[in-house]
């Protein structure tokens, strides 16, 4: 009788194969093979080149809009389950989709519901990602999920700038627990931004709440993405006598006029993750990189070892 595998294999989806790359090289082995094969509409068909029979498949990539990255996710899914691996587990280094993790006005869809159903049904039977919009959204799975937070890599660069008169911020008040947990461990006060959206994406008022004067402020954020509520509280808190502002997002998915919005603002620093690539270079924009604490946990996960140790909240 054969014994079973247990070895286990790292595999990388397109955009996240710089990630994916790191965090093999932290876990001690090499990235897996795959090509991908694009027919003339566009349709594509990923293909592992080694066998998974029996190994532990960890599939890296984010699946932040467009629609290519979540299908490619479940096409290398579907294609593990279908060659026979034992264990599939779907590190998703930012979990797309999940603004819609509820029903906010009548006959609107909840995505992020719906994406955890289609990653289970493809072969996920554990789910690894970092920061996501809403914590309720590990209830939408019917497998385990490992939730990692960014600030056990965020912490030690806060430390490092080594500012007096620290103030931490969020942006808007689903942010406040966030703030809060990052304040209790800085020792340091929280402002909290209070805004109302015209339209998605469109700010049609801001107000502080909290004292800003001479204080080094930090904005904390899950994402930034068009860039106009930081920038915007940024302006604001200048205005209202701060001595600086920054800001630390775990997730750069920077569309539309970012880029623009942040060289124009008073944001002195923006400090993002790789768990999304930049589509371009900023002076203003500093990346730290998740791969070692993805490959710490997915070391952990294949050993059966506890992962607690990795949070500092």
């Amino acid at each position: 009788m054969s014994k079973i595998s247990t070895e286990a294999k790292i595999f990388a989806c397109t955009q996240s194969k710089s990630l994916a790359e790191d965090i093999a090289n932290h876990y001690g082995i090499s990235l897996g093979n795959v090509i991908t094969s694009t027919y003339s509409d566009g349709e594509f068909q990923p293909s592992f080149e080694e066998s998974v029979r029996g190994t532990r498949v960890f599939i890296i990539g984010s699946t932040n809009p467009g629609p290519n990255n979540l299908m490619e996710m479940l096409l290398m899914l579907d294609a593990a389950k279908r060659a026979s691996a034992r264990h599939i587990t779907a590190v998703l280094p930012y979990f797309g989709w999940a603004r819609q993790d509820r029903k906010d006005k009548p006959r609107v869809p909840i995505a992020a519901k719906l994406v955890a159903k289609m990653l289970e049904t493809a072969g996920a039977t554990r789910i690894i990602t970092m920061d996501l919009h809403a914590d309720q959204i590990q209830g939408f799975f019917e497998i385990p999920v490992d939730h990692l937070y960014a600030s056990t890599i965020f912490m030690e660069e806060i430390e490092d700038l080594k500012l007096d008169n620290l103030m931490i911020a969020s942006p808007d008040m689903g942010g406040s627990k966030r703030a809060y947990a990052y304040s209790k461990n800085l020792e340091c006060e929280v402002v909290i931004c209070y805004k109302q959206r015209a339209k998605a994406n469109v700010i049609s008022h801001m107000e502080l709440i909290g004292d800003v004067t001479s204080k080094n402020v930090i904005l904390v954020d899950d994402m930034v993405d068009t860039a106009g509520t930081l920038t915007k509280a940024a302006d604001l808190m200048m205005e209202r006598g701060a001595k600086s502002v920054r800001a630390i997002c775990t997730h750069p998915i920077l569309s539309g006029s970012a880029y623009e919005r942040l060289e124009n603002s008073k944001l002195e620093q923006l400090i993002v993750t790789d768990s999304i690539p930049l589509t371009k270079q900023s002076d203003k924009i500093k990346v730290v990189s998740c791969s070692k604490l993805f490959a710490d946990v997915m070391n952990r996960v294949h050993k059966n070892k506890s992962i607690s140790s990795t949070f500092v909240m």
